[in-house]
């Protein structure tokens, strides 16, 4: 069994998020414990596994995501990456593939260019509503800037924390013991925090963001294509923007986001390139 590296929302090697990915054989799905420690050996932040659906069933494979600790809900650029080996592996009928998934339903995803090429990929997601709540206790201290605003994700389980302005999502230093401590308290995945971008759509994207889920086991995650499904409506409604609007995750290894509104789906459109390949031999 092969298992390749990929760096998603991004065009160039060692940016982006990284991602395992692992096409299992068809058949039944390998133990909860196998697919956890294959994930925690990669230890990168996602892992997605993807296992062929026999014809005529309703998706043409089911996912599912492991970061190095636990089982995830979502994964967006997993998802890329996964759409992306796909078509390097000639696995692409030239239409839509569909994933079926066991939190978020059927998802489906689309590549540009022929098999092989590197183009664009979209992946169609669920859209995550925003509750607006006081904003928790211990937040601002252990991001050491307190937010202008702070939302609740619904199911995706995360908090939105809106900061005054680009320079200080940038230069955030959070305390993330006191993050993974607020994220247990609160039941949350993760915190996001964002705010509009410094010189607005000039500088090449709309907003920035980043992400933080040390509580899940990934201190900092790179790009967060499933953080996007919060960012993208409430990015559009604040900018009243009802064209495509990107945004840039501002971590470490940057990458950026194309996002689209359609109802209550968002559409998340970015590239992605293979780093390593390997053999499982286990």
């Amino acid at each position: 069994m092969r298992i390749q590296i990929v760096d998603a929302f991004t065009s160039r090697p060692f940016t982006g998020n990284p991602a395992g990915v692992c096409l299992l054989p068809a058949g039944p799905w390998p133990d909860d414990a196998w697919l956890g420690q294959l994930a925690a050996e990669l230890n990168h932040p996602e892992t997605a596994f993807a296992l062929p659906l026999p014809a005529g069933a309703e998706a043409d494979w089911e996912i599912r995501w492991f970061t190095p600790l636990v089982e995830a809900n979502l994964c967006g650029h997993a998802t890329l990456a996964t759409v992306h080996t796909l078509r390097r592996e000639g696995l692409l009928t030239g239409g839509p593939v569909r994933f079926l998934s066991r939190s978020g339903g059927l998802l489906t995803a689309w590549a540009d260019g022929d098999e092989g090429e590197d183009g664009e990929i979209t992946l169609d997601f669920p859209s995550a509503p925003t509750t607006e709540v006081p904003t928790p206790a211990g937040l601002a201290d252990a991001l050491g800037v307190r937010p202008e605003a702070t939302f609740r994700t619904g199911a995706l389980g995360d908090l939105l924390a809106v900061l005054p302005d680009e320079a200080a999502v940038r230069a955030l230093r959070p305390d993330l013991a006191a993050i993974a401590a607020l994220s247990l308290r609160e039941e949350l995945r993760g915190v996001i925090v964002t705010a509009a971008a410094a010189t607005g759509a000039e500088s090449g994207y709309d907003f920035v963001s980043r992400f933080f889920a040390p509580a899940r086991g990934i201190p900092e995650d790179p790009v967060t294509g499933s953080a996007h499904t919060v960012l993208a409506p409430y990015w559009a409604a604040r900018l009243g923007r009802l064209d495509a609007l990107t945004g840039l995750q501002a971590s470490g290894r940057p990458g950026r986001v194309k996002v689209a509104l359609q109802g209550d789906r968002v559409l998340l459109t970015g590239r992605a390139v293979t780093v390593l390949e390997a053999t499982l031999r286990v």
